[in-house]
């Protein structure tokens, strides 16, 4: 449970960094939940799948912040 707990704050850790609009922030936060996210799918606690959707859909609002305000 504690592992699935810091995979879930990691997720919103970089989606409340995004809200906020603070790009470094945001991209700071993404880089240290990526790793946490695969290391879960090493620990068998969720499927690679859905890692790699997560990881995806994460990147694509971070990657937003810096495009879209260009």
């Amino acid at each position: 449970m504690a592992l699935r707990s810091r995979l879930r704050t990691a997720i919103k850790s970089v989606v409340k960094a995004v809200n906020t609009g603070d790009k470094e922030l945001a991209l700071a936060k993404f880089r240290a939940a990526v790793p946490i996210i695969d290391s879960m799918v090493n620990k068998g606690i969720i499927h690679r799948n859905k890692a790699a959707r997560h990881k995806s859909k994460l990147n694509a609002r971070v990657k937003q912040l810096f495009v879209g305000q260009n």
